[in-house]
């Protein structure tokens, strides 16, 4: 038996124990607290304004990217960066309008090609500033040189193709030039031949997140469908077969229907691993459908929009954009106030706690926009430039400069050069109101010129 001594001493260790097993528990706590969350930032390419279930369209199916809709903030007012692939996604990495990055327009699928200058800041660096781990996995399109490739732009990791698409079984670029092989690992070329190039994706973005789960990373998911060629699955391509879509629209619904068994697969090993509460899931597509004759003229749908891919009217800059973060953001809700493509790099780094590295940038952050219906939009002002086409939007208004329409919904005339709509009255925008606003036309093309003069000289 032990003595009032021995008692005492008994009860101090196990008072000593004890205090030590809380302060453990304590800091195991405030580590899973301090924990920042993982990023997954998943962009499609050349998808519709509409083709997604969530967006009301009946005729495709999308159950993984209606769930992260079901389980996240639907945009209905996102706007990409620009019509065309290259400057969209300059323009998302760092959050500056596309001009500013240094990619106006399409950048070189051409090995040896420059693209995005290497000072601009990217995402995968500020978040990589931070202790994360960053992963590019898909479509670059933004550089073809060391420096200026994934590896040479903030990306720890890298797998996927250069140039703008590439054929899904061979890897191959067909579309310019010599057929040139176009599938890379590290800077350094691979060869998977036959292997379908959205699986070998989910794939290698599975194995990354394996790997770094005990660490917080960000992965760039940039997928290369529903880019031309359309090349879906044959179980998706008989489906369509079956509900008598008519084609093209039966090519293109069965790609984009693969793409979201793509992301099925990655969201699944999310959930496999445990980590859907640490993992902040953001979805978007670059920018409008197709009209090229390579995408068969067709297939993608920008419904009550006017325009499509390389157009500035709505059907090629409004994009299906979802964000979602379970137990942390709101879930199935929606949101009406405009947003833009280069916002993502602020409200990352803003839900990430994380500091910005290069903080003269054009995004704004929009949490306060996805926690609730009734935060104000940050922007008044919204501008883009493809070409010699322009676009600025003030409020519901919108003035196009050189106006092109790759929908074909409607003629453009000579007295069409400059193109007014008022969104809140016609978001068809097939009436030009120029004639009858020349006071907002004045204004609005003042703000263009002024804002592009800036632009160009670098501030």
């Amino acid at each position: 038996m032990l003595g009032k001594n021995g008692l005492r001493n008994g009860l101090g260790v196990w008072v000593l124990l004890l205090g030590l097993l809380g302060a453990v528990g304590w800091a195991a706590s405030a580590g899973a607290v301090e924990r920042r969350p993982n990023v997954i930032l998943i962009y499609t390419d050349d998808q519709g304004s509409v083709d997604m279930g969530a967006y009301g369209t009946a005729d495709i199916q999308t159950p993984w990217m209606d769930k992260l809709a079901k389980r996240g903030v639907l945009f209905t007012q996102m706007y990409a960066p620009a019509p065309v692939c290259s400057p969209s996604r300059a323009g998302l990495l760092t959050g500056r309008y596309p001009v500013r990055a240094g990619v106006p327009g399409n950048v070189s699928s051409a090995k040896g090609k420059a693209g995005m200058p290497p000072g601009q800041v990217t995402i995968a660096e500020t978040l990589k500033a931070a202790g994360y781990a960053t992963a590019h996995i898909g479509k670059w399109h933004l550089g073809y040189t060391p420096e200026t490739m994934p590896n040479g732009q903030g990306f720890d990791y890298s797998f996927g193709h250069m140039g703008g698409c590439i054929d899904n079984y061979s890897h191959f670029f067909y579309w310019n030039g010599p057929n040139r092989h176009d599938l890379w690992r590290q800077g350094k070329e691979v060869f998977e031949d036959g292997k379908y190039f959205p699986e070998l994706m989910a794939k290698e973005a599975g194995d990354f997140i394996e790997k770094h789960q005990d660490k917080p990373f960000f992965i760039y998911f940039a997928m290369n469908a529903p880019h031309y060629p359309y090349q879906g699955y044959a179980h998706w391509l008989n489906y369509y077969e079956k509900k008598k879509v008519k084609y093209p629209r039966n090519l293109y619904n069965a790609f984009v229907s693969s793409q979201d068994e793509a992301i099925g697969n990655l969201l699944l090993k999310v959930k496999r691993l445990g980590l859907e509460k640490d993992t902040i899931v953001i979805f978007q597509s670059d920018h409008g459908h197709s009209t090229e004759q390579r995408a068969h003229y067709a297939g993608g749908s920008a419904g009550p929009y006017r325009g499509a891919k390389f157009s500035l009217f709505e059907g090629g800059i409004r994009v299906p954009s979802v964000v979602s973060w379970p137990g942390t953001l709101p879930e199935g809700e929606r949101r009406t106030q405009v947003v833009h493509g280069c916002d993502w790099l602020p409200t990352i780094a803003a839900l990430c706690g994380v500091d910005l590295m290069e903080k003269d940038i054009d995004g704004k952050n929009i949490a306060e926009v996805i926690k609730s219906k009734d935060a104000k939009s940050p922007h008044d002002v919204l501008h883009w430039t493809i070409g010699n086409s322009w676009a600025v939007r003030r409020g519901d208004w919108k003035l196009i400069g050189n106006p092109r329409d790759t929908s074909n919904k409607g003629p453009i005339g000579k007295d069409d050069r400059l193109f007014l709509v008022n969104l809140a009255e016609d978001i068809s925008e097939m009436k030009n109101l120029t004639k009858q606003n020349p006071q907002v036309v004045a204004e609005l093309k003042k703000l263009h010129e002024e804002w592009i003069k800036q632009a160009r000289q670098g501030n």
